[in-house]
């Protein structure tokens, strides 16, 4: 998903835009940053309903380092870029959705709609955005967890926990957010061990409470993580015995994956989520954020959900500006884009 780096604020002109002497902008009714399922999903709904659409997409989505998803009805067990190739596949009929690899790096509102910037210098016009890019995980800085993260490693316990159930593991985490995953994890298996690397900040009713639970409690510091072939084996603590593990899990937090919210004036919620209101739209007119990085509940399937709730909200927007231009006797520009398209076409 994108992770823009651009150097440019919300209202800022980058290199290339109005009143340069490149070429005029492309021009769509929506531009979806982020084609992970919530920004497919959208797509395939304003395919749907005839909308000229760009779906920008770097490959970085959040859960490409998983070999499965699971809790979407009808795909568990599904690795996630099965999932992308079968929904890419199946926006093909629709021939005014176009998929991209470009990275926007910048926008800004303009005209009623929005002006983008992408890496590769070229300009995108968009009566609507959406925004799909998704949040970053934070990994623990232990060696050897990269190696096994999305196999034996995890940070979502509903996504992962089924498959470890009544086996021994692993958490790390850290004060409260280290505790409250441990006693989550309980459901699926009670050889849990909490690891603070480190850190002693459990306070005295944490310690009750996980050993009333049967956790077990390392504060030592991980030196390392052993496994092979992405299966997590044993930890290695800077005092004391290794540890026996099959998995772990962890929390440590995560960011968003792009900076264009806040770049574009959204508002966030305590937690670091954009904050949505109905059909996910933002209180920036005509911006829409779905997905990741406007939830809490962090699930494919919803994010999908999403997607299709906001494409839906987006062509009414659309259709009620058409509407309006049509009793006033002129046409958007992306419809104009199109209909000259379609002469060259039959020409």
């Amino acid at each position: 998903m994108s992770d823009p780096s651009a150097q440019h604020g919300a209202g800022s002109r980058p290199e290339g835009w109005a009143g340069s002497p490149r070429s005029e902008p492309e021009r769509y009714d929506c531009v979806i940053v982020g084609g992970g399922p919530a920004g497919l999903s959208a797509a395939l709904m304003l395919g749907r309903c005839r909308r000229r659409v760009l779906v920008c997409d770097t490959g970085e989505g959040r859960n490409r380092w998983a070999h499965a998803m699971h809790g979407f009805l009808t795909r568990d067990g599904t690795p996630p870029s099965e999932l992308l190739r079968v929904s890419r596949e199946q926006l093909g009929p629709y021939d005014t959705v176009e998929l991209s690899e470009r990275r926007i790096v910048d926008a800004a509102r303009a005209d009623g709609g929005f002006d983008l910037a992408a890496a590769d210098g070229s300009r995108l016009r968009a009566r609507r955005l959406l925004l799909a890019t998704g949040v970053v995980d934070e990994l623990p800085a232990v060696p050897g967890l990269p190696e096994l993260y999305g196999r034996s490693v995890h940070h979502c316990p509903y996504c992962d926990g089924w498959e470890w159930r009544d086996q021994p593991v692993a958490v790390w985490g850290r004060g409260e957010n280290g505790a409250g995953l441990a006693e989550s994890l309980t459901i699926w298996t009670r050889d849990l061990l909490l690891c603070t690397d480190g850190t002693g900040d459990l306070t005295d009713e944490s310690h009750q409470r996980l050993d009333a639970l049967g956790v077990r409690v390392r504060l030592e510091r991980i030196v390392r993580l052993e496994g092979s072939d992405g299966q997590l084996e044993r930890i290695v603590f800077e005092q004391g015995a290794p540890e026996d593990r099959r998995a772990l899990f962890f929390s440590a937090g995560q960011r968003q994956a792009s900076e264009l919210p806040g770049k574009l004036g959204c508002q966030f919620t305590h937690q670091g989520a954009v904050d949505t209101g109905k059909c996910e739209a933002t209180d920036v007119p005509g911006l829409y954020v779905c997905g990741d990085a406007s939830r809490e509940a962090q699930f494919v399937i919803v994010a999908a959900a999403e997607g299709a709730e906001a494409g839906m909200a987006i062509n009414q927007a659309l259709l009620e500006e058409d509407l309006a231009r049509l009793r006033t006797g002129t046409r958007s520009p992306a419809a104009s884009a199109s209909a000259d398209r379609s002469r060259r076409s039959a020409g």
